[in-house]
């Protein structure tokens, strides 16, 4: 399969396209390399789309979320996290559609809160939000086309690098096998919580 990973730089993206690259043809874009798009510009989405054809799955690590101080948050701030992390991949979910192959499929990165997070409303609200789109959207795609949704936890290997126990987290490697499932299996609507 020729699969487009965007995010490709990230933790969680670099993993994911070293484990799809095993047995795929793995396109790899970022804010930052050789390829790029930004999930916040939807004309860069377009473009990227325009620039590789032929896909097979599109696998978003992309998306990522400020902690806020609910008391403090201004408007345009709240406004600024949920474009990035929701309606930016939901524009790209959307323009995929038009451009993957017949029974492609589509992931998404959520993410999950065990318990209430300190400046976390904004990641729980962007995150519930991606959950109820991926479950309804899966019954409107056409074409066998997939969609569904990694929502993974803290990462040990991030914790780490923010000095704190790793132990706290999910492996890397563990949560990049959730994307490469969602990528060659058959589910779809799915919320996946490795």
């Amino acid at each position: 399969m020729k699969v487009l990973v965007i995010g490709a730089t990230g933790t969680i993206g670099s993993a994911v396209a070293h484990a799809l690259e095993a047995m795929h043809q793995v396109v790899k874009a970022s804010r930052s390399g050789p390829l790029r798009t930004d999930l916040e510009d939807p004309s860069s989405i377009d473009a990227l789309f325009e620039g590789v054809p032929d896909l097979d799955a599109v696998v978003c690590c992309a998306a990522s979320g400020p902690l806020v101080d609910l008391a403090a948050v201004t408007d345009d701030e709240f406004v600024a996290g949920i474009q990035g992390k929701l309606l930016g991949q939901v524009a790209l979910a959307r323009r995929a559609v038009h451009h993957l192959r017949d029974g492609g499929s589509i992931t998404l990165t959520g993410g999950t809160f065990s318990a209430p997070l300190a400046g976390g409303s904004l990641g729980a609200l962007v995150n519930s939000g991606l959950e109820g789109f991926v479950r309804n959207a899966a019954s409107e795609l056409p074409r066998r086309l997939r969609i569904n949704l990694v929502s993974p936890g803290w990462i040990r290997e991030t914790l780490e690098s923010m000095g704190a126990d790793g132990a706290d987290g999910t492996p890397v490697a563990e949560v990049a096998r959730a994307y490469v499932d969602a990528v060659e299996g058959t589910m779809w609507g799915r919320i996946i919580r490795p």
